[in-house]
């Protein structure tokens, strides 16, 4: 498949010696003692009193260089591990909103422990999803777990690849343990560890801060599957323009990979990032914005010369609910970013700029998910599928309906959505005049009302509870009070519809 481009050859390497000019002569501003050392003794300029560090070109180039063209993400269940770059992109929720509207009164509250078993129980069975980026905080954590309280009901309630960020390197360390818990032991955990972290190393413009570039350090040391995110806000942290930004987050980028490489060499890595650009009006946050899905389009490209798995948020909406705002924000970046060969997306579930999260934008989002992959499978051309002897054979005015290829194909050939209603306006209005939130909601239901095969047995989850005195419960359940919207489907005999293409008697 030939990949939609922005930027020329030219333009890639321009933006590439840009990047290390930036580093090699203005540098980053590194809070962390120990990074500033370790750069330190790899060949970087380091003033411990300003605590700026700068990157001669070599260190850089010697560095990146080193990162592998490909990176695995692990579930509980090996079945569902992920190696990626692949024909198809990885698609995960987006993650970590406060908010969720709840399924009862349709008012947005804080997010629970309860809420996030819940969607890792959705995402363990919509297919559209390949990970579980979990989606919100808990609002209800004790104190000491406040990760805890999210990875627990994630991975209890989910055998997808699950990850969040973590605070700082102790927290990860509870997470890890709980890793070793859910194994069986430290040997059973370490062989295939099933923990995956994210990271945002670099706040911009050009600053590491010190614990998140602490957890780069330890994830990387350590073997530990982790990426960092860059998120740069447009007119506010960087320039504003396309240029600007990706000049000025690609150094950063390089920065963060370096750093990676100085700790273990090998350490994988997305080029992965979510730029956003502020609204001038008021300063507000965008991630619905198109420009995001440009962006990654120039990242892909960026991430192909460096050869390394390309990743971004997209998909992401400042709407407030599943509406048309919500449809085209949600629809048309990641779209773009397939087109142009994107190997990883951040997407589903948020709204209201990455604070609310919706359990049927979640269901909605799966089915565009599922339309994201069909366009990257690719048209599939072979002078098979071109049907010539077909054609040939049903002739003029013939009808291919009842061709033993069309049967064969009617499954595979085109994307079946079930929440996107193609019905005649008669029948919808006779079967209650349903909207997709409606829809969406009722699926959500339904899967959460079915046993999870995901669900931890007795034994291992009495393991973790004596580990981790007054840990949350993490079990999925349906919310007390949600029903199922009743649509008042009725069956009712119409006259056939006229053919208003015909000239009436």
């Amino acid at each position: 498949m030939q990949f939609f481009s922005y930027l020329t050859d030219e333009d890639v390497e321009y933006v590439h010696s840009a990047s290390l000019e930036i580093l090699e002569e203005v540098g980053l501003l590194v809070r962390n003692e120990k990074a500033r050392n370790r750069c330190a003794e790899h060949g970087c300029v380091v003033d411990h009193e300003t605590e700026m560090v700068q990157l001669p070109a070599h260190v850089v180039e010697k560095y990146r260089a080193m990162t592998p063209p490909t990176i695995t993400l692990r579930g509980r269940d090996p079945k569902y591990d992920l190696t990626f770059p692949r024909e198809l992109p990885v698609i995960a929720t987006a993650s970590s909103a406060p908010d969720i509207v709840d399924p009862v009164t349709g008012k947005a509250r804080r997010a629970t422990s309860d809420d996030i078993a819940n969607i890792a129980h959705l995402v363990n069975e919509l297919p559209g999803f390949d990970m579980f980026s979990i989606s919100t905080l808990a609002d209800d954590a004790p104190t000491g777990q406040f990760n805890l309280s999210r990875f627990y009901p994630a991975l209890k309630n989910c055998l997808k690849p699950v990850r969040t960020s973590v605070l700082d390197v102790e927290e990860a360390k509870q997470i890890l343990k709980l890793g070793e818990l859910i194994a069986g032991s430290p040997e059973a955990f370490w062989e295939r560890p099933f923990i995956n972290f994210g990271y945002c190393a670099i706040v911009s413009p050009l600053t590491m801060d010190f614990d998140s570039t602490e957890n780069l350090m330890f994830f990387a040391e350590n073997g530990v599957t982790a990426y960092g995110t860059i998120a740069p806000m447009g007119g506010l942290s960087t320039p504003l323009s396309l240029s600007g930004m990706l000049t000025i987050m690609n150094a950063e980028w390089l920065a963060a990979c370096t750093l990676a490489q100085m700790s273990k060499a090998g350490t994988e890595q997305i080029y992965n990032f979510l730029p956003v650009f502020a609204d001038m009006r008021d300063g507000a946050y965008a991630p619905g914005a198109i420009e995001i899905g440009m962006m990654n389009s120039a990242v892909c490209q960026m991430a192909r010369f460096y050869n390394v798995p390309a990743g971004g948020y997209l998909g992401l909406t400042n709407s407030k609910t599943p509406d048309a705002q919500a449809g085209f924000e949600k629809g048309m970046s990641p779209l773009l970013g397939a087109a142009s060969g994107v190997d990883f997306i951040v997407m589903g579930g948020l709204q209201d700029a990455l604070m609310t999260f919706d359990f049927g934008q979640l269901t909605i989002d799966n089915e565009i998910a599922q339309m994201i992959k069909k366009v990257r499978g690719g048209f599939g051309f072979s002078k098979e599928s071109a049907s010539l002897a077909e054609i040939k054979k049903t002739g003029a005015a013939g009808m291919f309906a009842a061709n033993p290829a069309t049967l064969e194909r009617m499954h595979t050939a085109t994307f079946m959505p079930e929440l996107a209603d193609r019905k005649l306006r008669e029948q919808w209005e006779d079967e209650g005049a349903s909207t997709i939130q409606q829809r969406a909601l009722n699926k959500a239901l339904d899967i959460l009302s079915t046993a999870n095969p995901a669900a931890f047995d007795l034994e291992t989850d009495a393991r973790i509870r004596r580990e981790f005195e007054g840990i949350v419960a993490g079990d999925s359940q349906v919310p007390e009070g949600w029903v199922p919207f009743d649509f008042g489907i009725e069956v009712i005999t119409r006259k056939k519809r006229v053919n208003r293409r015909r000239k009436q008697a």
